[in-house]
Parts: structure tokens; sequence; C-alpha cells
């Protein structure tokens, strides 16, 4: 079985290789060590309470509920996910949120139906089942900040039908640093997507998560080896405290009472 915690030196992805990758990822070139970007913007991915829960139960409990949970795996990476946001802003980089939307009916939601029944599910049911929350709220411990940005998507990238590359274009980003769920899907897509459009892109490990866990460390790999820098919070931190200050021209968050928390 692979460990829970890799060792010193190790990646997260190592017990998952076989003898044949290993040798691969030595020959062929993959997984060179990719520069940081001078513009960064932090991303935070649809850690809302349908991925979440509202409390840090064991995953097979979470999914009775959320039918998309990740268990106590979200949970974990929520002191690094706050870590990284009040980093961002302490340095005035842009947070932008990206959260689900869907009709009432259903109607939009399209493909995700049909490979999971479940997905039907009203994110909103005033039951027991759902205790009457929206699933597509960003969980409170990181809500957003009114100088911040919500993206609302229905796909599984946070570009694909949004105004995300609008937003990064006038914010002069070159680069995007990716946090939250799920590793394997909304993540992946979005990094895609970045790394198609000519942005740097970093993947923050301890601050992803996915309700699979080893497809949560194998996605890393395979991002790692071909589309982003794969990282830890320690470092990022690092890297956001040795950027200039004011580099954005960020919202004002006019119009919004203190204290106020949107989404």
């Amino acid at each position: 079985m692979p460990s829970d915690r890799p060792g010193p030196g190790k990646r997260i992805w190592d017990d998952f290789l076989t003898e044949r990758d290993r040798a691969v990822f030595a020959a062929s070139g993959f997984g060179a060590e990719a520069d940081w970007g001078e513009r960064p913007a932090l991303l935070v991915i649809d850690v809302n309470y349908a991925f979440t829960g509202e409390h840090p139960l064991p995953i097979l409990e979470s999914i009775e509920k959320w039918s998309t949970s990740c268990g106590e795996d979200a949970w974990t990476a929520m002191p690094f996910l706050q870590r990284l946001i009040g980093a961002a802003r302490g340095k005035g980089l842009p947070v932008i949120y990206t959260t689900g939307t869907a009709r009432p009916d259903k109607w939009n939601r399209g493909g995700w139906l049909w490979k999971n029944p479940r997905m039907g599910e009203a994110p909103t049911v005033a039951s027991n089942r759902h205790e009457g929350r929206d699933g597509n709220t960003i969980v409170e411990e990181i809500a957003p900040h009114p100088t911040d940005i919500v993206v609302r998507k229905e796909k599984p990238s946070g570009f694909f039908g949004t105004p995300l590359q609008s937003y990064l274009q006038f914010l002069k980003c070159d680069s995007v640093i990716v946090t939250g769920t799920t590793t394997s899907g909304c993540v992946r897509a979005t990094v895609i997507d970045a790394f198609s459009m000519n942005f740097r892109c970093a993947v923050v490990e301890d601050a992803c998560f996915d309700r699979s866990q080893a497809s949560h460390a194998i996605n890393l790999c395979d991002m790692h080896a071909k589309y982003a820098k794969v990282v830890d919070t320690d470092a990022t931190v690092h890297y956001v405290e040795s950027l200039g200050d004011g580099l954005f021209d960020l919202p004002t968050g006019a119009g919004y009472r203190e204290g106020e928390v949107w989404y």
C-alpha cells in the first residue's frame, strides 16, 4: 500500500510508479523544474460544500450526504489554503475563486449526469440530506472577500465558458498558482487550459485534494511532468513573499459592507 506521507525527498506519487515509469521519466526529459511567473494570480478551484461537506468527516460518511465530497482530505487541505490566501492577499495578488452553478431544473448539468446519476441531486434541498445549504457555496473558512474575484462555471475547467481568461489578461497576469479540488478533475482541467494559453502554472500539492488518493497522486505526477510546477505551501508562500508590493490594480470592494462575505 502507498504510504500516507512521502518521506524526505520523496514525491507523493513515487509509490504509485513502476520501475518502467521511473525509467521513462528519467530518459524522456519530462518533469524539468519550471520557473515561477512574475505576475501570478492565486486560483482556488471549487472549494465549496459539495466537495468538502460541512464537517471533516470520513469520506464514506461524507458522501452519504454529498455525493461529490472528498471527505477528510478536503479539511486537511484547509489550513494550507488559508495560509496561501492570506499570503496572496497580504501581497496584493489576485485571489480568484471558482465554484459551480446550476439551474434549479438541472437542465444545464449536461454530461455530468451521464457518469453519475447522483449529480442530479439538488444543490439546495430543504431536507435532512442537505439542511438547505447550497453546495456551490464556498466554504466559510476560506470565504472570498469583496476585493477577491468569484467565477461561476458549469464544466471542469475554470476557463471553459467563463470570463477567467479575460480577467487574467485585464490584470496582466503571466502565471497562475492553482489550488483546490478535485486534483484529477477541475484542477487538472484548469491547469491544462492555463498551460494551453501560455500561462506559467504552479500547483500546490498540499492545498489540493481529491476523493481518490491514487488519482490525486498520479495527476500531480502527470501535471508535474508536462504542464506545471508542483510545489508545497511553504515554497509557494516563500515565492509570494519575495514579490514586490503593489503589482496589481485589484477590485476595490466598494459597495460592500465591512466584514461582508461575498460569493
